[in-house]
């Protein structure tokens, strides 16, 4: 084995997805898994095949779609959960059962009421009942980052002699110190006797921000597998971000690491992913935001340039990104429209390729220029498709001195609806013309309005969350116009009812 390699587990498709508003449906969680195989990632985790049908699913369709990369299957340490799991792996070219649970004293405690000595038997015994569906089988303590390392180390060796292949040290809290987590695995490699048959991996939340330099410190003092999400995403405040690590060890030469990631797929997997799951990316995220590769201040620009490593640590053709890319305009035809997706990540039939071309002709009317942003969003523009509920058509008129008013006719299963109000603003006054025909309480918790490309001419994304009855739904719309957009996001959580 290479001493130097460095094994990325993508957890996008599971620990990723949990972030709410950002599930996917089967179909979309296999373009991720293709598009993560050809970015080289070594295992996905697909899934927690328990926790709902949804899920086992997807981890049984991901195993038939995916060949090189290992697929993992989350578990607790329970056999009911590692039977489900074998059960959802059956058709994995090559599988992984990751199974554990809580060791640190706050978990022992409050969550099972429990004692270390209980706590080390159960983690043993899910390792061996795991170890009768797979070889390769990995054993997380969850919550390591809080756990006394003495007993870790004991929890530690106990699980690989019971045969873990992968042992997963998560941060689950992200609370530890980047010193504090390096020497942790420090620790464990010189303490634990059997360290050798087993691979050190590295599991750290964003919380308090230090997710991607705890995972270093982690790698730096001998762990071999860094589990991380595309963007970053995640419960909370978000998981290690994949593109970082990558490119730490790509840029660092004397870090003498690597991975077997192809740097140039990561900005495509990165828009596709955001624009699946609905999760703007932040214009000053490392690596693929917006703003990454910008240069505003004078000095910078000078100096870039004059030689572009002035301020430049990465190539931006290194992670994907076309200085040179095609510009996307109404008189761009088929071929460039198919090129730009699939440089994005897209790949389309030739029947959904003339439907998407039809509606970005209608597009490039509107707007001089078209962005990635908005090509990956007339290419997801068929979200809509099969909705019980559906806006015909929507007038809405506002001005100074004016009380704004809306009016809107909807179809809602093949009938026909019409409505009139108005409102504090025209998007207040198009929801309450849309509430006459919809008459069911639906409060809005989230609002959220996000700005594609720039300019007057820019599409707009809306995001929004609404309760009703005690459930909470989330709804997505794009336009280039804001009311539309905002509407658009209002009938899609109506939809999801």
């Amino acid at each position: 084995m290479d001493a130097n390699r460095v094994y990325v587990f993508d957890t996008t498709l599971r620990d990723g997805e949990q972030v709410p508003g950002c599930q996917l449906n089967t179909v979309e969680k296999i373009q991720v898994a293709k598009s993560l195989e050809l970015l080289g990632v070594d295992v996905i985790e697909a899934g927690f095949p328990i926790s709902s049908p949804g899920d086992f699913n997807s981890v049984v369709e991901i195993s038939k779609a995916v060949t090189w990369p290992v697929i993992c299957a989350l578990s607790r340490a329970v056999e009911k959960d590692i039977d489900v799991a074998a059960q959802a792996l059956q058709h994995a070219h090559r599988k992984r059962i990751h199974t554990g649970i809580g060791t640190s004293d706050y978990h022992i405690r409050y969550k099972f009421a429990s004692t270390r000595e209980e706590i080390l038997e159960r983690a043993v015994r899910a390792v061996k009942y795991a170890k009768k569906y797979v070889e390769d089988v990995e054993f997380y303590a969850e919550d390591a980052g809080r756990t006394d390392n003495e007993f870790l180390a004991r929890v530690v060796e106990a699980v690989i002699k019971a045969g873990a292949t992968v042992v997963n040290i998560p941060d689950t809290t992200g609370y530890c110190l980047p010193q504090e987590y390096g020497e942790k695995i420090k620790y464990l490699c010189d303490h634990v006797a059997g360290i050798e048959n087993a691979i050190i991996s590295t599991h750290c939340h964003n919380d308090l921000g230090m997710a991607t330099a705890n995972t270093m410190a982690g790698l730096l003092n001998g762990a071999r597998q860094c589990e991380v999400t595309i963007n970053g995403i995640g419960e909370r405040a978000g998981n290690t971000a994949l593109e970082e690590i990558v490119m730490i060890l790509k840029s660092h030469k004397d870090i003498d690491l690597h991975t077997n990631v192809n740097t140039q797929k990561i900005y495509p997997l990165s828009r596709m992913v955001s624009s699946l799951m609905n999760m703007p990316v932040q214009p000053n995220k490392a690596i693929v935001g917006k703003n990454a590769f910008a240069h505003s201040s004078g000095i910078h620009q000078d100096g870039v340039l004059k030689d572009t490593s002035t301020y430049e640590i990465i190539d931006p053709t290194d992670v994907g990104i076309d200085k040179n890319s095609i510009v996307l305009t109404a008189r761009s035809g088929h071929a460039a429209l198919k090129f730009r997706l699939k440089n994005l990540g897209v790949n389309l039939t030739d029947e959904r390729l003339d439907e998407v071309y039809e509606e970005f002709l209608k597009l490039a009317d509107k707007k001089k220029v078209l962005h990635d942003d908005d090509i990956l969003m007339l290419a997801g523009a068929d979200r809509g498709m099969g909705h019980h509920i559906k806006v015909d058509w929507l007038q809405a008129t506002s001005g100074i001195g004016m009380r704004p008013v809306a009016s809107i006719g909807l179809d809602i299963a093949g009938e026909k609806f019409e409505a009139a109000a108005t409102g504090n603003g025209p998007v207040d006054a198009s929801i309450n013309a849309l509430r006459q025909i919809i008459r069911r309480q639906v409060t809005i918790n989230e609002f959220t309005i996000q700005g594609v490309t720039k300019g007057s001419d820019d599409c707009c994304k809306v995001h929004m969350q609404v309760e009703s009855e005690g459930r909470v739904y989330y709804g997505f719309g794009a336009s280039t116009d804001i009311v539309t957009a905002s509407i658009e996001a209002y009938v899609d959580c109506i939809n999801k009812m």
